[in-house]
């Protein structure tokens, strides 16, 4: 059976600086209509930042949604246009300081299909040399942590790591 929803209608509720929210009307599979909101995210980009074969480095930062500190693995968003690999990149260059002589895709998940369309799409990093030391941006206060990759799963499992890209990307290796 195929599942799909047409819309028929979209009404732009929001437009931000990096979000726009809007309210569809849908056609459902057995013919009735339906209402949706879809938050539009341009996606973005994480990092799996080696700096050795049993270390990683991970990022802490407040995430004002959830109102505490969380540790991820770095990341960032898209640029208009930008290319995903050159965002991821740059990215981690801004977040850590590092730059990679090895950057490898190794896949994308969606964080909320449910009502948003963001794709995030997963790089490991190695061989890491130094770039700049001016980490973050102006409203990003970022502590750079180094995480031994043998206590990942425990991290995970305690509840000390729960942003959802870094799990996702610690399981695609």
């Amino acid at each position: 059976m195929d599942f799909s929803e047409k819309t028929i209608k979209k009404d732009m509720i929001y437009s931000g600086k990096i979000i726009e929210v809007n309210l569809q009307t849908v056609v459902l599979p057995n013919g009735r209509k339906s209402k949706r909101e879809v938050v539009n995210h341009p996606g973005g980009v994480a990092i799996l930042a080696y700096k050795d074969s049993d270390t990683v480095f991970m990022v802490e930062q407040f995430r004002k949604p959830i109102e505490r500190n969380i540790l991820e693995i770095p990341a960032g968003k898209i640029e208009k246009d930008e290319d995903i690999k050159t965002c991821g990149m740059r990215e981690l260059e801004e977040e850590i300081g590092y730059k990679a002589r090895k950057f490898e895709y190794i896949g994308k998940v969606v964080t909320s299909p449910g009502f948003c369309d963001e794709y995030i799409y997963i790089f490991k990093a190695e061989d890491l040399y130094k770039g700049r030391d001016d980490i973050g941006d102006e409203d990003e206060f970022i502590n750079i942590k180094e995480v031994k990759i043998g206590e990942i799963k425990d991290m995970i499992k305690n509840g000390e790591i729960i942003d959802a890209k870094t799990i996702c990307a610690f399981m695609m290796i």
